[in-house]
């Protein structure tokens, strides 16, 4: 009994001692878990702060009242929709100057294209495989590069319609499907099709240079010249050709010779082994053999080749002197120009009574840069056409000028200072070529006064105004002919109106056709970049946002580098037409007092 109440009471005083514990270890997880309640609600009410504070902010940002900047007849469009392109004729072999003509001032010749077959979507595919030769053109009506090519294309097709090529066209404006399925991205696209299968032409785009192209890829692409009338006949009817005096019409001379002639498709090659013949292409007869002649009917005639008989020297050689020293600029010559491999050009800038003195000076120094730059003459008083590229290129007055061009990579001027001299010119140009010259930009005069609402931006003024790091510009670049930029004028002339009076923004525009500046390139018109202040070392930001006041100004208060916020001008309008209503009544009474003082 005792044993058995001792027992108990032991047993008691442990489950005292159990239940303790019990009751400390819950206490402790309690305490653990308010812990931990509290952290949550502390970290949750510091993120909800947080969050509001920045809700707040975009609240009170998007609550902002801007009604006064709306216009009731204002209708947004986006920026995308109201933009003239440099490009709008998508012709990108004409990536120079070609622009520099108003394009509808080109009127489509007529032309007599009876020889041009019309293709359409139905007839495309029997005309292509049916037969071996067939040279394509994807034309626009309203492309001014195609109308140029109407007359070229067609002649070539008289000429060769005997010879089993046929040349046809397709309106890609109407024939979608045909333009998309051979990538047609530009005005005009010409492929050629060999048994059905294509390739693009991109040679010249005259008559001679397209005949040319076609015999060498349908014929051997070198012809044998074995009696006199055959030479004569090819004189007289060639413009430019290469002869080969060889020993033998087969073997590997013959071979090397054909070879580069497959180099070069604007140029016809002729081989032959009759001394009688060699000589009526001025070649010595007794020359040590093989000898080749580039004959032109330019004022460089003939050009002697000296170097190893392979088919790489023979096609340097040719492409090194093919073209005149110095070219007339018209819209004939224009594709030899602009779609040369030499990209670089020495363009000489003269009146016609200028030139008869000025181009044989320009052709003796252009000798010096066969085969390395392309040298132009533009007649500066010819309205038709020189005048626009003077123009273009921001050359004014009547004085020759000779200027340095790199073509449409990026488009770098140079200008020659002081008198036009050989020496000058050659050195002028070795400069030029070793890239040793600055740059010359085109600009209008700086104006006497900039006080508008609208600052006026040229290029000699534009690091001042556009490229003060202390200011946030929005610029402008504009043609005065593009209507889109006719259009936005109000609505740009009212944002910066509104915002006269923040100092660290300056809103400006800037001619695009008759100033340039490196920072501001534009790819059509008009252009709007945002040049944020301490940032002027970067690319500027291209503003594409609806084309509203309050569309600019939102986007201006999002990219500003300087906070600013426009404050909510003064209800004066009540004030301002009462005051309106008193003066219209005073001058109503003066004007009442005074009839009554005639009629006394």
């Amino acid at each position: 009994m005792i044993s058995q109440l001792s027992q108990s009471q032991h047993i008691n005083t442990n489950t005292h001692k159990i239940s303790k514990e019990t009751k400390q270890t819950k206490s402790e997880s309690l305490s653990s878990t308010m812990r931990f309640l509290v952290l949550l609600f502390l970290s949750t009410l510091l993120l909800f702060s947080s969050f509001s504070l920045t809700f707040s902010k975009d609240l009170s940002d998007d609550d902002e009242d801007l009604s006064f900047l709306e216009d009731p007849e204002e209708t947004p469009s986006p920026s995308h929709h109201d933009h003239y392109d440099h490009d709008d004729d998508h012709d990108d072999d004409f990536g120079d100057f070609s622009g520099f003509a108003d394009p509808d001032a080109y009127k489509e010749p007529e032309v007599d294209d009876k020889d041009v077959v019309v293709l359409k979507d139905k007839n495309f595919t029997d005309i292509v495989n049916n037969n071996r030769f067939v040279m394509v053109e994807f034309y626009a009506p309203w492309c001014g590069h195609c109308q140029a090519l109407a007359p070229e294309y067609a002649a070539a097709a008289t000429e060769l319609k005997d010879q089993n090529v046929i040349l046809a066209k397709v309106d890609a404006t109407e024939e979608n499907d045909l333009a998309q399925k051979y990538d047609v991205q530009g005005f005009p696209t010409i492929h050629f099709f060999i048994d059905g299968v294509h390739k693009p032409y991109q040679g010249h785009r005259t008559k001679d240079a397209i005949v040319a192209w076609i015999k060498k890829k349908t014929g051997p692409g070198i012809h044998n010249v074995t009696t006199l009338e055959d030479a004569q006949r090819i004189l007289t009817n060639e413009t430019k050709l290469v002869l080969g005096f060889l020993t033998s019409l087969v073997g590997p001379e013959s071979e090397e010779l054909a070879a580069a002639s497959r180099l070069e498709d604007d140029v016809n090659f002729y081989q032959t082994v009759n001394p009688d013949v060699a000589k009526l292409f001025h070649i010595n007869p007794d020359v040590k053999r093989p000898a080749l002649i580039l004959i032109k009917k330019e004022e460089e005639k003939l050009n002697h080749f000296d170097g190893q008989f392979v088919k790489s020297a023979i096609a340097d050689f040719v492409f090194s002197n093919k073209l005149p020293l110095v070219t007339i600029f018209t819209r004939e010559t224009a594709p030899s120009v602009f779609e040369n491999p030499i990209k670089k050009q020495l363009l000489l800038f003269a009146t016609s009574n200028d030139s008869v003195k000025l181009i044989p000076l320009f052709q003796e120094a252009a000798k010096s840069f066969k085969g390395k730059l392309i040298c132009v003459y533009v007649e500066m008083d010819n309205e038709d056409v020189g005048k626009p590229v003077s123009d273009y290129f921001g050359i004014s007055g009547s004085g020759p000028k000779v200027l340095a061009y790199t073509g449409n990579d990026d488009g770098k001027k140079f200008v020659l200072d002081g008198e036009v001299t050989v020496d000058k010119i050659k050195a002028f140009g070795e400069d030029f070529l070793e890239d040793k010259l600055k740059p010359f930009f085109k600009s209008d005069p700086v104006p006497d006064s900039n006080d508008g609402d609208v600052k006026i931006v040229v290029g000699n003024n534009f690091d001042e105004i556009v490229l003060d790091e202390s200011k946030d510009v929005l610029l402008e670049i504009y043609a005065p002919w593009c209507g889109h930029c006719q259009a936005l004028e109000p609505t740009y002339n009212k944002l910066a109106k509104h915002l006269r009076g923040i100092e660290s923004l300056v809103i400006a525009k800037m001619d695009g056709t008759t100033n340039e500046h490196p920072r501001a390139k534009s790819d059509g018109f008009p252009t709007l970049l945002f040049f944020p202040a301490g940032n002027k070392s970067f690319d500027p930001i291209t503003v594409d946002t609806d084309r509203t006041v309050v569309a600019f100004y939102k986007f201006l208060k999002k990219h500003a580098s300087i906070p600013f916020k426009l404050q909510k001008p003064t209800s004066t309008s009540k004030s301002e037409s009462s005051d309106a209503t008193k003066s219209s009544e005073a001058k109503e009474s003066q004007s009442s007092t005074s009839d009554v003082k005639d009629e006394l």
